[in-house]
C-alpha cells in the first residue's frame, strides 16, 4: 500500500515537472518569434510611415511580454506547499493571465488612441516591396506559432497558452488585414491605414476583456466541466454498495489540482471498517482516472429491511419532484421508532433556499403528520 501510494506521488510530481517545461518552452519560442516579429515590423513602420504595422508590432511586443509573464506565472504556481499557502500556489496562474489580460487591454486602448490621432492628422505611408514581403511573412509566421502554442496549451492544459495560440491566430488576421490596406494603397492610391489601425485596436481591445473575463471566471470559481463530474460519479457508483454518489463539491486551486468531497448513499447494514475501506478504495480509483483528489467522502444510509421505508420514500420524493426549482433528492433514511425522516433536496438559483423547505415541509407534514422531518438543502454547484 506504501509503495502504491509513493509511486503515485511521484507521477504527479514527474507530471507537473513535465507540464511547467513544456509550458516554459512553449513561452519561451513564442517571445522569440514575437521579439523578431516586432522588430522587423517596427522598422517597417517607421521606415513606410503606416501607423498600421507599427501597432502590429507593438502587439507582437505586448504577446512577447504575455510569455514572459506566463513564464513566471507558471514558475511560482509550481512552487511546494509551505504552511501560510497549505494548498500550493496553483492559482498564481490566474493572476499571471490577469496580468497578460491587462497588457493586452492596454495594447489595444494605446493602439487606438494613435490611430485616431493619425485619422486627425494622417501621414504619407510610403510602401516598398521589401516591407510586403515582411508583412506576408509575418502572416505565415504567426499562423504556424498560433497553432502549435495551442496545441501545446491543450496538452498540458494551461488556459493562458491556449489564449496565447488563439490570439497569434487572430494576430495572423490582422496582419493579413495590414497588408490587405497596404495593396489597396499601391493599387489605388486610397489610404486605409489609420481606419484599419483603428480596426486592429478594437479587436486587441475585445481581446483583452474576453481574457480578463475568462480569468475572472476562474478566480471566482466556475461550475465544473458537466463530462467530468459525470464521470466521476459513475466510477463511484460502479461499486455495488454504493446507491448513488451526491453533493460532489469540487475546489480548483489551479490548473489540474483540484480538490473534492463527496457524499455516498450505502446501505444501514454496512459497518464503520467496510465503509473505510470502500472510502479509501473509491478515493484511489477516483484520483488514478480523473486526477481529482477526493479529500472528504460522507455517507448517507438507506433502509435495507423496511418495506414501508421504500414505499414512504416513492411517496416523499413524488410529492417533492413536484416543483420545477426542486432539482433532486436524496439522502432518504427512515427512523421507523421515532416516526422520524430526515432527506436532502437540491434546489435550483430560482428559489431561496428558506423559502423552499418552508413550502416543502408544509406539504410533507400535511402528507405524513405523523412524522417528523429534517430537510437539509444542498446548492446547484456541480450538474446532478
Amino acid at each position: 500500500m506504501e509503495e502504491k501510494k509513493q509511486t503515485q506521488e511521484q507521477t504527479v510530481q514527474e507530471t507537473a515537472v513535465d507540464r511547467n517545461q513544456l509550458i516554459v518552452r512553449t513561452s519561451i519560442i513564442g517571445i522569440l518569434a514575437n521579439v523578431f516579429l516586432a522588430a522587423f515590423k517596427a522598422v517597417v513602420g517607421l521606415i513606410s510611415h503606416s501607423i498600421a504595422v507599427t501597432l502590429d508590432a507593438v502587439n507582437n511586443l505586448s504577446d512577447a511580454l504575455s510569455s514572459v509573464i506566463t513564464i513566471a506565472g507558471t514558475k511560482l504556481a509550481n512552487k511546494l506547499p509551505d504552511k501560510k499557502h497549505p494548498y500550493g500556489h496553483g492559482r498564481a496562474e490566474y493572476l499571471s493571465a490577469m496580468i497578460v489580460a491587462a497588457i493586452v487591454l492596454f495594447a489595444g486602448l494605446t493602439s487606438a488612441n494613435e490611430s485616431v490621432k493619425k485619422i486627425i492628422h494622417p501621414v504619407k505611408a510610403d510602401y516598398s516591396s521589401v516591407s510586403l514581403v515582411i508583412i506576408a511573412s509575418a502572416v505565415i509566421v504567426k499562423i504556424v506559432l498560433g497553432q502549435y502554442v495551442k496545441r501545446q496549451g491543450k496538452k498540458a492544459n494551461s488556459g493562458a497558452l491556449i489564449a496565447s495560440g488563439a490570439d497569434a491566430l487572430f494576430d495572423a488576421i490582422l496582419s493579413a488585414s495590414v497588408l490587405a490596406s497596404a495593396v489597396i494603397y499601391l493599387t489605388t492610391g486610397v489610404s486605409l491605414e489609420a481606419y484599419v489601425g483603428v480596426v486592429i485596436s478594437l479587436f486587441i481591445i475585445k481581446s483583452g476583456i474576453e481574457m480578463m473575463m475568462d480569468t475572472v471566471n476562474d478566480i471566482i470559481g466556475r461550475r465544473y466541466d458537466p463530462q467530468e463530474t459525470k464521470k466521476i460519479k459513475e466510477i463511484l457508483t460502479m461499486l455495488p454498495e454504493v446507491r448513488g454518489a451526491y453533493d460532489l463539491i469540487i475546489n480548483n486551486y489551479g490548473p489540474d489540482k483540484n480538490l473534492a468531497s463527496v457524499h455516498l448513499e450505502l446501505p444501514d447494514t454496512m459497518t464503520v471498517d467496510q465503509v473505510d475501506a470502500l472510502t479509501r478504495k473509491v478515493e484511489r480509483q477516483v484520483y488514478r482516472e480523473t486526477g481529482v483528489i477526493l479529500t472528504a467522502v460522507g455517507v448517507y444510509s438507506y433502509n435495507t429491511t423496511d418495506e414501508k421505508a421504500a414505499q414512504i420514500r416513492n411517496e416523499v420524493q413524488h410529492i417533492v419532484m413536484e416543483h420545477d426549482w426542486v432539482l433532486q433528492m436524496h439522502g432518504f433514511y427512515l427512523e421507523a421508532e421515532k416516526k422520524h425522516i430526515r432527506l436532502d433536496v437540491v434546489l435550483s438559483f430560482e428559489i431561496e433556499p428558506h423559502e423552499g423547505l418552508e413550502i416543502l415541509h408544509t406539504e410533507l407534514k400535511e402528507a405524513f403528520p405523523e412524522y417528523s422531518f429534517l430537510l437539509t438543502p444542498d446548492v446547484d454547484i456541480t450538474d446532478v
